[in-house]
């Protein structure tokens, strides 16, 4: 077998669970659903704040979601069925690969879940921004879902590492990142420390998608930048799985 077909038997196994119980996709999206409809309206300016908002809120679930999603590999771990399947001929790439790729599918799922919802709210809707905006969200959530698997291997099988340098690295990159509040009016020295800050080059881009604007400069800017987390994520996670299991 290839590459491919391995990743596609791991993927297999991986989407199996998420396929038969359906409800713990729509359970993870209560947290950006109530960022959503309680913080929202709260935002001034004279047009839909749906407009500005979520594309905000959908890369904080990219974030959140994948981001945590290496925790599954410290319960695989934990219960032994990591180490069977690491005695089976399936490439190492793949394991990493095939785990990823699920992580998109949901996390694509429940943009467009969520995309769908605000559409009586008064969010307009431009099909071909909204579909580049989940094809980077989906490039995100490979960057995303990799590094966090290589943080779980890094830190073996100490959960509180875990969820520890988790919290320490999302939080501050979330409210860097101009998600829920304009960074453009914060001071001189927050400003800057923002625009160090790869997400917000993202966030950028997922708004000026969504509002049509698939020739903006901010565009290019977070497509380099979600294109340098994916490819840091994937050779760290290779590298990573691979060292685990030699």
């Amino acid at each position: 077998m290839n590459l491919l077909t391995h990743t596609g038997v791991v993927f297999g196994r991986e989407i199996k669970p998420s396929l038969l119980s359906p409800w713990g996709l729509v359970i993870t999206m209560v947290q950006p659903l109530v960022f959503l409809l309680l913080f929202g309206p709260l935002l001034p300016g004279d047009g839909s704040p749906w407009q500005w908002f979520v594309p905000g809120i959908l890369v904080m679930l990219a974030l959140f979601g994948t981001m945590a999603s290496g925790f599954t590999l410290l319960l695989e771990r934990g219960g032994g069925s990591l180490e069977r399947l690491l005695v089976t001929p399936v490439s190492r790439t793949a394991m990493l690969l095939g785990r990823v790729l699920k992580e998109v599918v949901l996390l694509v799922v429940q943009a467009v879940l969520i995309t769908l919802v605000v559409l009586p709210l008064g969010f307009e809707l431009h099909p071909v921004g909204v579909l580049a905006g989940l094809a980077l969200l989906a490039v995100l959530g490979v960057g995303m879902g990799a590094l966090s698997f290589a943080l779980a291997i890094a830190v073996r099988k100490e959960e509180g590492l875990f969820w520890a340098i988790h919290q320490t690295v999302v939080f501050p990159l979330l409210l860097l990142s101009g998600v829920l509040l304009p960074i453009d009016g914060a001071p001189g020295w927050l400003h800057t420390v923002a625009r160090l800050n790869p997400l917000s080059y993202v966030v950028d881009a997922e708004r000026a998608l969504f509002r049509g604007e698939l020739a903006s400069a901010s565009v290019l800017h977070g497509s380099v930048a979600v294109g340098c987390i994916a490819v840091l994520g994937l050779y760290l996670g290779t590298v990573t799985m691979r060292k685990a299991t030699e």
